[in-house]
């Protein structure tokens, strides 16, 4: 079979820092924190009995501005976020350039989530709370299954090949881009769109995830996520989108596209374990994995940066660390090691595209993120951590680990458009 190289010619961006990557990239790098005060439903009658009152929000007023340009209304937040990312991956690789109506391509659309259409299912239910089966909306029906998302990508966008959902909760992202890394590697399409969206702040999701025990409860933004810290107390929730452009390096090459990256290597498995209960063999065999399809092309000590999973809660970053270190050894003690979730929160099944693109950015400004509020390093946690402050990344590839409930792994390797 044709094994092809996979670069990324596009990346579309929202998050909880802005919809502009150099606005992010800036605001990563002097260390401010998406998370703060939820704005996004009515906290008179909701935040006030729940025990966390901070998650990481999306500015709704510049998505609505951006959606007014492409000629669309809000609908869904996960929705309208997937539709801002995806015109922007898009127009950067330069495959739209005009306003729509656009020329059919065959691009699959291959989207993670966790949630889906969270918030329509959330009024969904309010309205059959209030008024019973007549107060639901034939329209609710398109508006809360999963693939809306990956279906209005498809259908604003005229990308005819396969649109579908991935869903494995916060692995979700990481898999639809490895999905979509192999069908443009094997040579079955030479592009595809690809990535994750979220938007489950509402008060039913959030309530759920309230009562979980995971989120932190520290009223201060800036220390609320702390991966990694000792004295850490938790996650914090956060929505947003990542949506990236695949393309083989062939086609990139003949169009004149601009390479943003590329993925040289992808691995994935299961604990087969415990439903939310992390496992430091099926993390560290995910990353072995990702490590041998890229064989030949980078070797463990080519690895310059680790962007973690990172989740600020106490199982999930000893498991990590001790993974990363089962998986590489004594590598480990040279490669830095970082989480994005202090800014963007965790927004669950968009996390393994959005912090991708991170990724992509770093190696492309051979810059290391941040960990800006790790105070007291966990001794727990057996890996070299970034720290406080931004530094040189020493090499040109990086590995990008994304694990979820319900013991799903799945790791990428990237590398730098110079490589």
């Amino acid at each position: 079979m044709t094994q092809r190289r996979v670069v990324i010619t596009g990346i579309g961006m929202v998050t909880p820092l802005g919809i502009d990557e150099d606005v992010v990239w800036r605001r990563m790098l002097a260390g401010e924190t998406g998370i703060g005060p939820i704005t996004s439903f009515d906290q008179e009658a909701f935040i006030s009995p729940y025990k966390v009152k901070l998650a990481a929000e999306v500015d709704s007023e510049i998505v609505a501005e951006a959606l007014a340009t492409m000629r669309r209304r809000p609908v869904d937040r996960a929705l309208d976020f997937a539709m801002v990312a995806g015109d922007q991956a898009l127009r950067q690789a330069g495959l739209i350039e005009a306003e729509p109506p656009f020329e059919p391509r065959e691009v699959p659309v291959i989207i993670g989530t966790g949630t889906g259409s969270a918030q329509s299912l959330s009024q969904a239910f309010g309205r059959f709370a209030a008024k019973g089966p007549k107060g639901l909306l034939p329209s609710s029906v398109p508006r809360v299954m999963f693939n809306a998302i990956s279906a209005n990508l498809s259908m604003h966008f005229k990308l005819t090949g396969p649109n579908y959902m991935v869903i494995s909760a916060c692995t979700s992202a990481a898999n639809a881009l490895g999905d979509a890394y192999r069908r443009v590697r094997s040579g079955e399409f030479d592009i595809a769109v690809s990535g994750g969206a979220e938007g489950c702040l509402d008060p039913f999701f959030f309530g759920i995830w309230n009562n979980l025990g995971v989120l932190s409860p520290e009223p201060d933004p800036a220390m609320a996520c702390r991966p990694f810290d000792a004295e850490r107390q938790g996650t914090a929730l956060g929505e947003g989108a990542a949506l990236l452009v695949l393309e083989s390096l062939e086609s990139a090459q003949a169009r004149g596209a601009r390479v943003r990256g590329e993925i040289v290597g992808y691995g994935e498995s299961s604990d087969a374990g415990h439903i939310t209960g992390p496992n430091v063999e099926g993390q560290a065999r995910a990353i072995e994995k990702a490590l041998q399809s890229a064989a030949g092309v980078v070797e463990p000590a080519d690895v310059a940066y680790i962007n973690a999973h990172g989740t600020a809660t106490r199982t999930n970053d000893t498991t990590e660390s001790a993974a990363i270190r089962a998986a590489l050894g004594d590598v480990a003690d040279e490669i830095p090691v970082g989480s994005n979730k202090s800014f963007f929160g965790h927004t669950l099944g968009a996390c393994g595209a959005l912090e991708t693109a991170v990724t992509l950015m770093a190696l492309e400004k051979g810059l290391i993120p941040p960990n800006f509020n790790l105070v007291t390093p966990d001794p727990d946690c057996p890996v070299r951590l970034a720290g406080r402050e931004p530094e040189a990344m020493e090499g040109s590839v990086a590995l990008k680990n994304s694990f979820g409930f319900g013991g799903g792994n799945a790791v990428l390797v990237l590398a730098g458009a110079d490589r």
